[in-house]
């Protein structure tokens, strides 16, 4: 992902987001930002909600996480970020992590 200021092509919106996220090293900031308006632009879609969700993990608001969660029908299964990235990640067929 180094060098790389944009997602790679063929991604869907939910795995941009997800995409943005890795790249902001899981932490709020620019690349979360752009995430979260991903996510926030088809809300009601389930893999966008998922996404959501994590966001708001990774913001530390477990609340509104939760709601994220419940809305996509899904439930965490660590309020480890980087465990939950991972297990999106896989269930979305998102981008690879590079650690």
């Amino acid at each position: 992902m180094a060098g790389e200021v944009s997602p790679p092509p063929g991604l869907t919106p939910p795995q941009q987001a997800l995409w943005w996220l890795e790249r902001g090293g899981l932490s709020l900031g620019p690349e979360w930002e752009k995430a979260h308006a991903i996510c926030q632009s088809n809300e009601g879609d389930p893999a966008h909600d998922l996404v959501h969700a994590l966001a708001h993990l990774i913001e530390g608001d477990l609340g509104n996480s939760d709601y994220w969660y419940r809305r996509s029908g899904d439930a965490p299964v660590s309020r480890d970020p980087h465990a939950e990235w991972r297990r999106i990640a896989d269930r979305l067929g998102g981008p690879a992590r590079q650690d």
